[in-house]
Formats: C-alpha cells, sequence, structure tokens
C-alpha cells in the first residue's frame, strides 16, 4: 500500500475504533508521514470533545483509538507526552497500555526514556499511568534513571505495598527485593514535600511485611545504606509538619534501634529536635540526649546549648525534665556552672512561676561565692523573673531591676477599636466588572457577604438599564454553569444556587411562573426550623423577589445593600435610596425593604428624616428607629443534657450534665409587618443541645441578616460554642469573633457566648473568643463583673474546663490587658476555689496572680482564696494561691499611697 491508501486506513481506523489495526499501519509511515497525519487527529480530537451526551457512544469508540493514533503519529516526545496524558483521552483501566507500547515499539530506547520521565512529571496523571511508565523504563537504556519527582515516588509508594508493578499478588518484602530502582527511590521517600500515604497502611512498624520492617531488612541486607535511612528519618523530622505525617519516621528509627555512636554523631539533629518539634516528639529527642549524657557523649556546652533550647518551650513537662538534667551535670562537675547556670537562667523567663523557683534554686544551689562574673551575669537574666521571685534574686545576685518600683503608672494595652468600612460600591461597577464578580460569586463556595450583595447588587442595576446586553456579557462567563442549554430551555429555580437564579433570569434562561411559584412555596414553609434555614429563607426571598421584579418591573437598585462591611446600613443612605425611590415612581420590594430594616443602625435621630419622606416606608423606618426594631427579650434557663445518640460526633469526649440554654420569645413585629418569609425569623427560638448540621459553612454569610442583633445571634451561636466546648466540635469561634464586630446590643448572651467560648476544645476557638473579649473592651461594650459570673456558672457546670480557661486568659493577659483580666477572673475565680480548690484551679490562679503583679490592681481577695492558700502541702494550687494573695496584699498599700 502506498502511504496515502495507509494514513485513510490509519482514520478510517480511528473512526471505527478499530484500535488494534493502529499499530500495524502507522508501522509503515515514514516520520513525516506520520506528522501530517497529526493536523487531521487534532481536529478529530477536538470535534469528540464538543459532542454532547447523545454521541457518547462514538466517543467512547473513537477515544481509545484516536489515543494510539496520535501517540505513534507524533514524533516530538514532548509531543507524545502531551497527547498520551490528555484527560479527554482517556479510559478506565490500562487496557490502552498494550496497544501504546505496541505502537512506540519503534522508537529509539533513549526516546522511550525521555518519555516515561515526561509521562512520569505528570502529577495529575501520573497514577493512571504508572504500568505505561514501568514498561517504558524496561524498554529504555541499561544506564537510564528512574524518575524521582514526588508524584512518582507517591505512586511507587503505593505500587509496592501492594506487590509492585508486576502484580497484587507478591509481597512488599519481595517486591522491594526484585525492584531494580530500589536505591535510588528509597531516599526520596524522605524528601517528598508530602509524606507517601502508603507509608503509614500499619498497625504495628516492627511486623515483617510493614514498611519500616522491611526497610530496616534492606539496611541490614546492605541493599539500601542504613546512613540514609538515619539520616532521612532526621531529616523529614527537622522538616516538620502534623504529628500523623511523621509517626513513619520515629517508627522507623525505633526499628532501626540507631547505636549510641549513631546516635552521637547526630547530636545537633536531636539537639534541633529537642527545641522545635511538637511536643511528643521534642520528648523524645530530649530522652536521647539524656541518654548519651549519662553514657558522658554530651560535652557541657552541647547541654547548655540543648537547654537554652528547651527551657524556653512552653511545656511544663519537657522544662521540668530538662533542670533535673542540668542538676545531674552541675553535680556531676561543678566547673561546668559558668556553661549551664547560663542555660539554667533561661527559664527565668518561663510562664510558670513554680518553674521560675525551680530554676533559681538551682543557680542558688551551684552559685558560689567568688563567681563574681557569673553572678552579674545572672542578674541581668534574673530581670525575666516574676514579681513573687525577685527578692530572693536579689538577695542571691545582687541589684535585680524591678518594674514595679520604676515609679511609672500601669497602662492598660487594648487594641483599637474595629473601624467600619464602607464596602466597594456596586453603582461604580461596570457591565465588565460586574460579570467578573459574578462569575465568581457563582463559582465560589463561601463568597463573602461584601462580594454577594455588591455582585448582586450590580446584577439589578445593570438590569434595569440594559437587561439583554448584560445577559450577552453573562453568557461566556457562565458558560460552564450545568443551567446553560439550547434554545427554548428553561432552567428549573430550584436548582439554582444564590446568584445563579438572578444571572439565570438576566440571560433568560428563568420564566416568570416558575420563579413565582417557587416563591411561594419559601414563603409558604411551615414548621420547626433552625436559625439557619430561618435566616438563609430571608436571602432566598431577596433572590426570587429580585428576579420576579426583573421580569416584570425591574428595580433600579436594591434597597438593603450594606454599607459596612459587617453588613450593616447607615440610616442616611436608607433614607436616601427610598427618597431616590419616591422620585422615580419605584415601588419597593418588600422583602428587600424587611431586609433593610434588619440591617440599618438603629439611630432615633435620623427617625425624623425618615418620617419627613411622607411614605409608607418611611413611617416604618421612623419607628423602626425609635424602638420598633429592638431585640426581643431572652429568658436563660439551666437544662440536663440529652442522653447520648448514636453518631460519630459522641463518645469522643464525655459531654456535661447540664448546660446553659438560652431561649428567645417571639418578634411579633415581624410576624405582623414583614413577609412570610422573614415570620420564621420572628418565631421564639429555643438555643437548646438539639443542633444542625446543615449549615455547616453558610453561617459567616448568614450573620449580615441580623447584624444589628447581636444579642439574638449570639443565641443562635451559643448550642455551637457550647458543643466546641463540650463534645469537641470546632469552627463556631469564628462566628464569635466576628459577632463581636457587629451592630446592637451587647447584652448577657453574647457574654455568655464569650465565656463559653473561653472554654472551647481547640485553640483556633478560644483564641476567636480572645479576640472577641478584646474587641468588646477596645469598643468599651465589655462587662467584666457579668463576664466573670458567666464563667463562674459554667465552670461550675463543667462546661468550662479550667485549664482551658487558662489558656485563654493568659493569651488575653499577654495582649496587655492585664486590668481586663483580672477583673473578668475576680468573679470566675470562687467558683474554682469552692471545697478548697478544684482541679486545675491552679493553672487560673496562676494567670490572676500574674495579672495582679502586672497591673498592681487592689480590691477584695476573691472568696475561698484564703482556704486555697492555708492548705498544706506544695502543689501548684497551693503556691499560687499564696502568691495571689501576696501580690493582692502589696497592690493594696501601693494603690493607697497612689
Amino acid at each position: 500500500m502506498n502511504t496515502d491508501t495507509i494514513r485513510n486506513a490509519v482514520l478510517d481506523a480511528v473512526h471505527a475504533g478499530s484500535t488494534d489495526r493502529l499499530p500495524g499501519l502507522i508501522k509503515h509511515l515514514p516520520a513525516a508521514e506520520r506528522r501530517a497525519l497529526v493536523p487531521e487527529l487534532t481536529v478529530l480530537r477536538r470535534e469528540i470533545r464538543d459532542w454532547d451526551w447523545s454521541r457518547r457512544a462514538d466517543r467512547e469508540r473513537i477515544r481509545p483509538a484516536l489515543l494510539v493514533a496520535g501517540a505513534g503519529c507524533h514524533t516530538g516526545v514532548a509531543a507524545a507526552a502531551s497527547w498520551i496524558a490528555a484527560r479527554e483521552l482517556r479510559e478506565p483501566g490500562g487496557s490502552r497500555n498494550g496497544a501504546l507500547l505496541k505502537v512506540l515499539a519503534d522508537r529509539d530506547p533513549a526516546w522511550l526514556g525521555d518519555l516515561a520521565h515526561r509521562l512520569a512529571a505528570r502529577a495529575a496523571t501520573v497514577e493512571d499511568d504508572y504500568h505505561l511508565i514501568r514498561a517504558l523504563l524496561q524498554r529504555a537504556p541499561g544506564d537510564c534513571p528512574p524518575p524521582v519527582g514526588d508524584a512518582f515516588v507517591q505512586v511507587w509508594a503505593q505500587q509496592m505495598t501492594f506487590g509492585g508493578h508486576r502484580g497484587a499478588s507478591r509481597t512488599l518484602r519481595l517486591a522491594l527485593r526484585e525492584e531494580p530502582y530500589v536505591r535510588e527511590l528509597v531516599p526520596r521517600l524522605f524528601e517528598t514535600a508530602e509524606t507517601p500515604e502508603a507509608l503509614g497502611w500499619y498497625s504495628t512498624p516492627g511486623v515483617p511485611g510493614r514498611w519500616p520492617a522491611e526497610l530496616a531488612a534492606l539496611a541490614a541486607e546492605g541493599a539500601v545504606e542504613r546512613r540514609t535511612l538515619l539520616d532521612g528519618c532526621l531529616a523529614r523530622l527537622l522538616r516538620g509538619g502534623r504529628p500523623a505525617e511523621l509517626s513513619f519516621f520515629t517508627d522507623l528509627l525505633a526499628v532501626l534501634e540507631p547505636t549510641g555512636d549513631e546516635q552521637a554523631e547526630r547530636t545537633a539533629e536531636w539537639i534541633a529536635l529537642a527545641a522545635d518539634a511538637h511536643s511528643p516528639l521534642a520528648g523524645h529527642a530530649q530522652q536521647v540526649l539524656t541518654g548519651l549524657f549519662e553514657a558522658g557523649r554530651l560535652p557541657a556546652e552541647r547541654l547548655a546549648e540543648m537547654s537554652a533550647a528547651v527551657l524556653f518551650r512552653p511545656e511544663k513537662k519537657l522544662v521540668r525534665a530538662q533542670l533535673v538534667l542540668l542538676g545531674k551535670a552541675l553535680r556531676r562537675h561543678h566547673h561546668d556552672r559558668f556553661v549551664l547556670l547560663p542555660a539554667v537562667a533561661t527559664a527565668f523567663g518561663h510562664a510558670d512561676t513554680a518553674l521560675q523557683e525551680r530554676a533559681l534554686k538551682l543557680v542558688a544551689a551551684h552559685l558560689r561565692p567568688e563567681d563574681d562574673d557569673l553572678r552579674t551575669e545572672l542578674a541581668f537574666q534574673a530581670e525575666l523573673l516574676g514579681p513573687a521571685h525577685r527578692r530572693t534574686a536579689a538577695e542571691l545576685l545582687g541589684a535585680v531591676a524591678d518594674a514595679a518600683d520604676s515609679g511609672t503608672p500601669y497602662t492598660e494595652t487594648l487594641p483599637a477599636a474595629p473601624v467600619r468600612r464602607r464596602p466597594d460600591s456596586a453603582a461604580q461597577l461596570s457591565v465588565a466588572g460586574t460579570v467578573e464578580l459574578v462569575a465568581a460569586v457563582v463559582t465560589s463556595r463561601r463568597p463573602s457577604t461584601e462580594e454577594f450583595e455588591t455582585a448582586f447588587d450590580a446584577l439589578v442595576r445593570h438590569a434595569h438599564r440594559d437587561r439583554a446586553a448584560l445577559g450577552v456579557a453573562l453568557s461566556p462567563a457562565l458558560a460552564d454553569r450545568p443551567w446553560i442549554g439550547d434554545g427554548g430551555y428553561h432552567a428549573d429555580p430550584e436548582w439554582l444556587r444564590g446568584l445563579e437564579l438572578v444571572a439565570a433570569t438576566v440571560m433568560g434562561y428563568v420564566r416568570a411562573a416558575d420563579v413565582r411559584a417557587r416563591r411561594g412555596l419559601i414563603d409558604d414553609r411551615s414548621g420547626r426550623d433552625c436559625a439557619h434555614t430561618a435566616m438563609a429563607a430571608v436571602t432566598a426571598a431577596r433572590l426570587y423577589e429580585a428576579a420576579d421584579r426583573i421580569l416584570t418591573d425591574p428595580l433600579p437598585f436594591l434597597l438593603a445593600t450594606p454599607t459596612g462591611d459587617t453588613g450593616s446600613l447607615e440610616p442616611s443612605d436608607l433614607v436616601a435610596r427610598l427618597a431616590a425611590y419616591g422620585r422615580l415612581g419605584v415601588r419597593p420590594g418588600p422583602a428587600d425593604f424587611g431586609q433593610a430594616l434588619l440591617r440599618v443602625r438603629r439611630d432615633p435621630e435620623a427617625a425624623p428624616a425618615a418620617a419627613a419622606l411622607g411614605t409608607p416606608e418611611g413611617a416604618r423606618l421612623a419607628a423602626w428607629l425609635t424602638g420598633a426594631g429592638e431585640s426581643p427579650r431572652t429568658v436563660r434557663r439551666v437544662e440536663e443534657a440529652a442522653p447520648p445518640r448514636p453518631g460519630w460526633w459522641f463518645g469522643r469526649t464525655r459531654d456535661s450534665a447540664r448546660r446553659i440554654t438560652v431561649d428567645v420569645e417571639e418578634r411579633r413585629v415581624l410576624g405582623a409587618e414583614f413577609p412570610a418569609a422573614f415570620h420564621r425569623l420572628g418565631r421564639a427560638f429555643s438555643g437548646t443541645p438539639d443542633r444542625c448540621y446543615h449549615g455547616d459553612g453558610l453561617e459567616l454569610a448568614q450573620l449580615a441578616v441580623l447584624p444589628e442583633d447581636r444579642e439574638a445571634q449570639a443565641v443562635m451561636l451559643l448550642p455551637e460554642l457550647t458543643a466546641c466546648a463540650t463534645i469537641e466540635e470546632r469552627g463556631a469561634g469564628q462566628l464569635l469573633s466576628r459577632l463581636a464586630e457587629m451592630g446592637g446590643p451587647a447584652g448577657p448572651v453574647l457574654h455568655l457566648a464569650v465565656a463559653t467560648g473561653l472554654g472551647a476544645r481547640h485553640a483556633e476557638d478560644r483564641l476567636a473568643a480572645v479576640d472577641a473579649l478584646l474587641v468588646l473592651a477596645a469598643r468599651e461594650e465589655l462587662d467584666t463583673g457579668l463576664l466573670g459570673r458567666d464563667l463562674a456558672e459554667l465552670l461550675g457546670l463543667g462546661t468550662v474546663k479550667p485549664n482551658r480557661l487558662a489558656d485563654a486568659l493568659r493569651t488575653t493577659a499577654g495582649t496587655g490587658a492585664y486590668a481586663t483580666t483580672w477583673a473578668v477572673l475576680a468573679g470566675a475565680l470562687p467558683a474554682l476555689l469552692v471545697d478548697g480548690g478544684v482541679r486545675g484551679a491552679g493553672e487560673v490562679l496562676a494567670v490572676a496572680a500574674e495579672c495582679v503583679e502586672a497591673c498592681g490592681a487592689a480590691g477584695p481577695e476573691p472568696a475561698g482564696l484564703a482556704g486555697a492558700a492555708g492548705r498544706s502541702g506544695s502543689s501548684q494550687l497551693v503556691a499560687q494561691a499564696k502568691r495571689l494573695r501576696t501580690a493582692l496584699a502589696a497592690a493594696g498599700p501601693a494603690a493607697q499611697g497612689a
């Protein structure tokens, strides 16, 4: 056959899906003729990509043949790799590999090796192509190295676990011993950006057939250098990461059982781990270094280096162990004190005053009278000690500067109160800018309130000016949305999420009858709803109302668009918008105006301007600003927790038996004067422990429905915060931090929510509660007495644990808010000091003592403090109770003198 005949035969085979015929046909074509076929194959590839569902069978038939034909006709290795890796040409399974290897059989071995490396470098497809890559490497020259990219190594580890590339019936041990590239690939296991998941698929690391045991066996046999494994493990541990990511490397080290010589050779690495690794790993490194010290293989200089790092860590267990080790070293070689005592003094700056005291005693035991220079150096470091130990340090070391004696009055440091920022105006957005923003909001899972509202208002504005032009501009930006169809197609509003409804309406994909039908379902919905569905119904009502008005009587702009970044609306802006509606003769949308009322900042001084509009909406706004919009009354109670129910979230930690819940009375004005979709928001609401989970991820946007009613929002958020404190949920703190910045009274429920957040299980939620506390304090809205009493009640119920509260308030004080923190603690401490003190009270007392020492607060002792301080023993509770009493006693005369 001549070349034209062969070329036609190749194209016919592709169209017929005759993959098996292609290798035999293509091998008779010279390189130039193969390249000449590529444009025609590319056109066909582009054509089948655009075929709709009706031609699915044709596409599935042609696709594998097109893949093989293109691979065989591309003579350049880069182009061939790109063609083989194309997603639209792939099919499930590896049935294509045989045909691909046949069509590439006449290529140069070096070319095949290059192709293997290029395919291995594609992280998105390397797993699918792994067996093809291995087959190509077998046909490559003998000196061709294996791919060592992260993606390939990840897949290689997984394939080895399942028996290697030759089949799943083989064990990991056999697969590794028959792997020709084991020396090249094993070191890469320690260097990938993410630990290969397959390495951790074991329960007992030392059992044969598991990665740690098999790598240790390879090292024993000499197939892999033992040094490579040891150095690789330590290097990977030094890079850090989550404990779960590092467990394989610690397990491998344990299986390898490094000798004393191997440990001593890597002293620097162990010191670095003791300094910076997560707590369990740092503890292990500390044990290794302690073993080296006991064996006489850790010089004093290295011990001092290690100590300076470990004593700086916050974990008290590690610091205590390090001080014990330093004590042993000082007793063994007293002349090492010149090196070791300055390291001991690092603990003078520790947050725990008991550890400060222990370090000071160690210095006192080993400092000699003739050590003048050393004493001077230690006196300088003693300035880090707390006030309780500075007198002792002054007697031991000489003059020690004391901030309390400097004569400078204490100044509370609080963050600046948040300043409300006006969002970008939708009126300034062009059609192109609107389209870009709408596309971003539609494709985003969690758009911000500012993005959503700006895009919403801009859509309404441009639809009012020229709906047809806006629809044309939106079409290419939203072309990938599933509701885009051929002419005559109409999208079901039920399946359109958020702004998709308004955009689809602008583009003509939604009918007015469907909008009204679905809008009626939203308005008529009844039954028990959670806070999320009640607030979501308000937003949905606005969207359906806007879509309906676009089809019937377009609005020039929205009334409810926020003018503050918290979602609030200035009354002067709403008055101006209503006045513009009056001039244009526009009838306000009931849902849009209702949302505007919920968002407007309640300023009675703006009521006369609203009443002067002379419209029903102006009169309603004036009434709302002068009292009708006030928050409903709340009722607080303590109730028994429901018995545990089946579910993965129960049983992880024991829930408290009783908890505080808050109920909100009915808000009658919402049921009488607002559209039906708002009625659910006005019903009586009970913040019981029965929580919904379907609102996850939507709460931040929904806060903007009631941005001027923090109390109601706090009632809705309280069950989530209680769950964060009792059953170890997480994430509600993010909402609490945002809620503190919003408008409306900072009443008792918001304070209760902050108190509950301070006892959350996870540190990020506690930190968010600290942010909320500081924001309220900066805005002069924090009632420290109320917050302290709430904490006392929550501590008594077991909702808040003392150790978590101590961590949160230590962070609060650390910002410079010592007086604020003490004012809160003064009301909470009595609950911790009942019956001589509850477990964990010592940590909270330590924070209280630090605050009083720092700010010099005066005042009566909390109830129970004298009893706790008078107990026998040297526990942290007793020591910190005494410290707090001493600080309060010292602050009293100082305050009187001032």
